[in-house]
């Protein structure tokens, strides 16, 4: 039994430390118990990532082990975002939560743990937002009501991503917050969207890999090619310009994105985000995509 502590905060900031974990025990060949019970802040990165990376432990073996966290706070928050349901697929659960019948989201839940299957599930998604997120944006983060309706397009065309390029399953899940620390106590909207496709590498390879030379089509050459340069797998000119319009919208709101996908990761990165990293190389495979988004409060607010 390989025992993996997951940190305390489980984030995209401490996600490749459970990647890497997670990696080095499946080299070993052993079954994985991924211990959270010290794990006092998880956000919709870190519930969607660990799903993720549970999916990519199972392999043909044995399911991995998830011991809850001791924090009853944390184990309440993760039911209340229909984490469990999900994960009770993927990990053998240690102490699984007792079950609340008839339990809703919190009216600040933008969007529980959702599958993404099918463009049927988009729609519920989108409706779902639209129904509860718009009076969070316009009141709690101070986005004009124009914008805050942009907000469902940018989950839209994430998830759109998953059906159209992944040819697998995701996830999505999203959630506000007050940043303490950051933005001078601002409020943010946390989304995550992550698959375990054939990822950007393999879906953009048969359009754009041959203009490079032999071993350099690699996921950090894939990534800056869709990221930076808008390409896509299609050949008609203003198809598939998804993920730059995601730019965009994210710049104008000085949030911050980020697209991970095999061993790389490319992020926007604001001027509030202390990382400044841009391009990542070398992260643990995974296989699909993991997108990050980080929309801040407006300005405006006083």
């Amino acid at each position: 039994m390989n025992v993996i502590p997951l940190p305390a905060s489980l984030d995209e900031r401490s996600f490749e430390q459970v990647a890497r974990a997670a990696e080095s025990a499946r080299d070993a060949g052993e079954r994985m118990l991924f211990d959270a019970t010290h794990v006092r802040w998880v956000d919709p990165y870190g519930m969607v990532g660990m799903l993720c990376i549970g999916s990519h432990s199972r392999g043909s073996g044995e399911p991995p082990l998830l011991k809850l966290p001791d924090n009853p706070d944390v184990v309440s928050y993760l039911t209340r975002m229909h984490f469990f349901p999900h994960a009770e697929r993927i990990f053998e659960l240690s102490g699984a939560p007792q079950r609340r019948p008839g339990h809703e989201a919190g009216s600040d839940v933008l969007l529980e743990v959702t599958p993404i299957n099918s463009h049927q599930d988009v729609h519920a998604v989108v409706d779902l937002v639209n129904e509860r997120g718009i009076a969070i944006l316009t009141k709690q983060l101070h986005y004009p009501l124009r914008e805050a309706f942009q907000f469902s397009v940018i989950l839209s065309e994430v998830c759109q991503n998953i059906i159209e390029h992944a040819e697998a399953p995701g996830w999505v899940a999203t959630q506000t917050y007050t940043w303490t620390r950051k933005l001078g106590g601002k409020r943010v909207v946390v989304i995550a969207v992550m698959d375990l496709g054939i990822g950007f590498r393999k879906s953009l390879a048969s359009t754009h890999a041959t203009r490079y030379p032999e071993g350099g089509w690699t996921d950090a050459a894939a990534l800056e090619s869709a990221f930076m340069h808008g390409q896509t797998r299609h050949h008609d000119p203003g198809r598939g310009q998804g993920l730059q319009q995601i730019r965009k919208l994210v710049a104008r709101w000085g949030g911050r994105v980020s697209v991970r996908s095999g061993t790389a990761r490319i992020a926007d990165v604001p001027a509030w985000d202390e990382t400044g990293r841009t391009l990542e190389t070398g992260l643990p495979f995974l296989p699909g995509a993991q997108i990050g988004i980080i929309l801040p409060a407006r300005d405006t607010e006083v």
